[in-house]
């Protein structure tokens, strides 16, 4: 797969890179954060939002809603699976990272969709980006064997559990979590999830 650069033209479908933001105490932060053999996400990181940055990013980015800074962090190659939230994420790529992306638009009326309309687009260190609310993701790839580091910003509450009952038909069956629907591959066999990306589990090299 072809991997473009987020300061591609054939990124701004997708999101945008951040500019104005001092990131230096966010990445030296994220350093004492663990990158396991495979993947984790948390949330919320109660010495990632002490930080100054935290006003930044709530005000500047999310317009002073409450917000959550928490860190996804790992190995991976894979696609295996696209969520999306009703808002924008913004992402910084602590080390670098590929992020393997989509349109909401794409997703078919039985809420399938075809893999191979997913694009890949490296994000080197140091990169803030945001993620429109319509565009489909997931865990970033590792770059290095050394694995990838990655701030994840959300509204606050965003991916934690739900406290609520939800349909298991339509829309309603891709919620995972609190602001998530997600769509998964089958070989990634993720407990509880819908398994309906068709084609290839793509795989970066």
């Amino acid at each position: 797969m072809k991997i473009q650069k987020v300061t591609d033209p054939a990124f701004r479908k997708y999101g945008q890179v951040l500019e104005g933001y001092d990131f230096t105490g966010l990445i030296k932060e994220m350093k004492h954060t663990p990158v396991p053999e495979d993947v984790i996400y948390v949330p919320s990181v109660e010495e990632l939002e002490a930080l100054d940055i935290m006003k930044d990013l709530q005000n500047k980015g999310y317009g002073g809603l409450p917000i959550q800074i928490g860190y996804c962090n790992g190995h991976n190659k894979k696609l295996n699976a696209v969520e999306y939230h009703r808002n924008s994420e913004i992402n910084v790529a602590v080390t670098d990272l590929v992020l393997l992306i989509g349109h909401q638009q794409d997703i078919e009326l039985d809420h399938t969709y075809d893999t191979s309309k997913i694009e890949a687009f490296l994000v080197p260190a140091g990169t803030g980006i945001e993620v429109y609310a319509t565009t489909l993701h997931y865990a970033p790839c590792h770059v290095n064997e050394g694995g990838f580091q990655c701030v994840v910003v959300l509204p606050k509450g965003t991916n934690t559990d739900l406290t609520f009952q939800t349909e298991k038909t339509g829309e309603d069956s891709l919620m995972t979590a609190k602001n998530k629907w997600l769509i998964a591959h089958e070989d990634a066999k993720i407990a509880g999830a819908f398994n309906g990306l068709k084609g290839e589990n793509i795989t970066i090299d």
